[in-house]
């Protein structure tokens, strides 16, 4: 049993990848349960997009939501969606996650 919990958590820390989502202009992001749905989205390079998200998990750990690669932090408001428009980015990997890297999501960009 103790093997397979093992498994289990390597699996899920760090070789499980969800599956991606197309945005275009807009997209809704459920902060819920320690993870971001969607969390992997992809995105059209050189068009801004606004990303909406709405937080349903109380723990403090949900409340900031940060995009380092953009320079945006932003305080999430518990049932209430928060609204950020992303600029027109490059092609590239942009993370996104709370303060302490326990909620992850990827925003790729192509």
């Amino acid at each position: 049993i103790g093997l397979l919990l093992i498994v289990v958590i390597i699996w899920w820390f760090w070789l499980y990848k969800s599956k991606e989502v197309t945005a275009t202009d807009e997209i809704t992001i459920i902060v819920e349960n320690g993870i971001y749905q969607p969390s992997r989205i992809k995105l059209a390079s050189g068009q801004p997009v606004s990303i909406h998200f709405l937080r349903k998990d109380a723990t403090p750990c949900s409340a900031t939501l940060l995009i380092p690669e953009l320079g945006i932090s932003e305080e999430l408001i518990l049932n209430k969606k928060t609204s950020i428009r992303l600029p027109a980015m490059d092609k590239g990997e942009y993370a996104f996650h709370c303060q302490m890297l326990m909620y992850k999501g990827t925003l790729l960009v192509e």
